[in-house]
């Protein structure tokens, strides 16, 4: 048989690392040690696997998830082989941590899979997770590798400079030391229909980055 399917760009990446970007929209993960993964984006395996429901980690997180329906949406995978990871096709990106130290904050909406090696919890940001349709987000810290998508390329933004913002359902991920803001632009006229559609933004400012897709079509906080 002949197709331009059976291009070496096509086929699997036998690579002797444990997380490979096996396309830009499907992300590669050996095994042995455990992973966690977001529900629902496992695609493909090879080998011997299992798949079980992860708890949300604390009280404080199990009441968060309770309230919101949001984070904690997490399956641990565990077994020998090598699993595919993707999310509607979005683009897919890592991100090593590489100690106590170095941490980063991700919308749950953007969270692929981790090393079960890194520490999380369950944040949220003010009164957001009410204000704007439930901004509960993932905290992670440690060392290892985090696999991340994005609906479209993403952008970095040094959030040093200037004050940034962005939407909501724009931000991917960021520098868990920034402490983002809720900045509410709501005015009268969007009760009757002349809102300009931008009510509400996150601001950032300080030493670190945010990253943005060009999408606003992934709800936040819903994996």
């Amino acid at each position: 048989m002949r197709s331009t399917l059976f291009d070496a760009s096509n086929r699997e990446k036998e690579l002797n690392q444990r997380w490979t970007v096996q396309n830009d929209r499907m992300l590669r993960v050996g095994f042995g040690p455990d992973a966690l993964a977001a529900k629902g984006a496992m695609v493909a395996y090879q080998g011997q696997f299992e798949f079980k429901h992860e708890g949300s980690g604390s009280v404080s997180n199990f009441i968060k998830k309770a309230v919101s329906n949001e984070g904690g949406q997490l399956m641990r995978v565990r077994g020998q082989g090598e699993v595919f990871f993707a999310r509607r096709a979005q683009h897919v990106f890592t991100i090593q941590l590489e100690g106590p130290q170095e941490s980063i904050t991700i919308n749950t909406s953007s969270l692929l899979a981790f090393d079960d090696s890194l520490t999380w919890k369950i944040t949220s940001i003010g009164n957001a997770g009410i204000m704007a349709g439930g901004l509960f987000n993932l905290t992670l810290n440690g060392q290892g590798v985090i696999g991340v998508t994005s609906d479209g390329p993403p952008m970095i933004l040094d959030c040093s400079r200037q004050p940034t913002y962005v939407d909501p359902q724009a931000a991917v991920c960021w520098s868990a030391n920034l402490q983002p803001s809720l900045k509410n632009d709501f005015k009268m006229g969007a009760l009757i229909g002349r809102g300009s559609g931008e009510s509400f933004q996150l601001a950032f400012h300080g030493p670190g980055f945010v990253v943005v897709q060009p999408s606003e079509g992934s709800v936040l906080g819903q994996v």
